[in-house]
């Protein structure tokens, strides 16, 4: 019998064989778009995901392009607006910007003919969804959603686990993130000389520079859709992927701003979701960090508890130290993975492991929910007009 881990290493040696016939030692030609702390954290990923020049940059704020261009050994070139960098000769980009700009700058990437990295959430509206899903399949483009989860070994694992039916008949999914901006992200000093404002708001309504909303604007509805599609986006393509699914058809939202309320979206949330034969559950808020964030799949025979360190799956029945029965830890981060897709995918031409229906699906349930939140609490999907 053929276990998991030895068909990923066999299929993975395939992968590899194969895609050295196009070059997989090739150097890949990388344009960087929005080079902010997220765009850090995958450039650092990439790092050790494969062999990869930024030829570009570009940031409506100074330092960060800067940032970049260093280090690149200084050979990346900087950019204010981000077509320019389209404009040059790239294998594919990146792209780490603001909420609001992520499906102009993908469409843009794409009619340019790059193949693209798409951070999460993939869409600020609903409406986008159905747009970008069009434009990647209508192009020979790769698109991988920023949907790191997808790549990750004990993610994987333990989405087989599911499927294969271990833990049962899987009734409720309880999910749940809590993080600290009070303590845990303060402000960097701003030199707002160096900042273009009008570059940054885009099609965003036009208001007066507010640093707030600059540092984190993924809590104003103009440019983010705060929790449910910063943190809950992650865990429930988590479920869509373990119970094949994509689309709550209930919601209900009880959420406030408790914390902080110069911002427009909640920092307390308690929601629920209906799925067809199950429900999804999401809690957190912003002024508490202990647990982190994880999810709970609750089936008839056992339960798997998961977060980004590991797995564990308690059988129903079974106590004292024979509970829990299985352990898996991660030895990886996922984002290097998902970036290593990423690259072989531009090379392969293969579909990756995040198309781009899996990030609009996530984003998708985020947006309903938020929708139940701003008219009374709860609504049907697809809502009546």
């Amino acid at each position: 019998m053929i276990s998991r881990r030895s068909f990923i290493i066999a299929s993975g040696m395939t992968a590899i064989a194969s895609t050295r016939v196009f070059g997989a030692n090739d150097t890949l030609r990388i344009g960087v778009i929005g080079a902010g702390g997220r765009m850090k954290g995958l450039l650092d990923a990439a790092d050790k995901a494969g062999t990869f020049q930024v030829v570009a940059v570009s940031d409506v704020y100074g330092p960060h392009r800067d940032a970049v261009k260093e280090r690149s050994n200084g050979l990346a070139t900087t950019h204010l607006d981000y077509r320019e960098v389209l404009d040059k000769d790239l294998d594919a980009v990146i792209i780490g910007s603001p909420d609001h700009w992520h499906v102009p700058m993908a469409l843009d990437a794409l009619k340019a003919g790059k193949d693209v990295y798409l951070e999460k959430p993939v869409t600020h509206t609903l409406e986008e969804g159905a747009i970008l899903t069009r434009a990647v399949r209508s192009s020979k483009q790769i698109l991988q959603c920023g949907m790191q989860q997808r790549s990750w070994t004990h993610f994987r694992d333990a989405v087989d686990l599911i499927q294969a039916g271990s833990l049962g008949r899987v009734l409720q999914v309880r999910t749940y993130w809590w993080q600290n901006y009070a303590r845990n992200w303060p402000k960097k000093p701003l030199e707002l000389q160096s900042l273009d404002w009008k570059q940054w708001l885009g099609s965003a309504p036009d208001q007066p520079f507010d640093e707030e909303k600059f540092h984190h604007w993924r809590w104003f509805w103009n440019f983010g859709g705060g929790a449910m599609t910063d943190l809950f986006t992650h865990w429930v393509d988590i479920v869509h992927w373990a119970m094949k699914t994509d689309q709550p058809k209930h919601a209900f939202m009880l959420a406030d701003k408790f914390a902080f309320e110069h911002w427009d979206c909640p920092d307390t949330i308690q929601a629920a979701f209906r799925y067809p034969g199950f429900d999804v559950v999401y809690e957190g808020m912003m002024n508490s960090s202990i647990d982190d964030g994880g999810l709970e799949f609750r089936g008839t025979e056992a339960t798997l508890k998961i977060t980004r360190g590991g797995f564990t799956v308690y059988r129903e029945g079974v106590s004292g130290d024979q509970n829990p029965v299985l352990n898996e830890r991660s030895y990886r981060d996922g984002t290097i993975s998902h970036m290593e897709n990423f690259f072989e995918c531009v090379k392969s031409r293969k579909e990756p492991n995040a198309p781009v229906e899996t990030g609009v699906a996530a984003a998708r349930a985020g947006h309903i929910g938020n929708y139940a939140f701003q008219h009374g609490g709860q609504t049907a999907w697809p809502a009546k007009a």
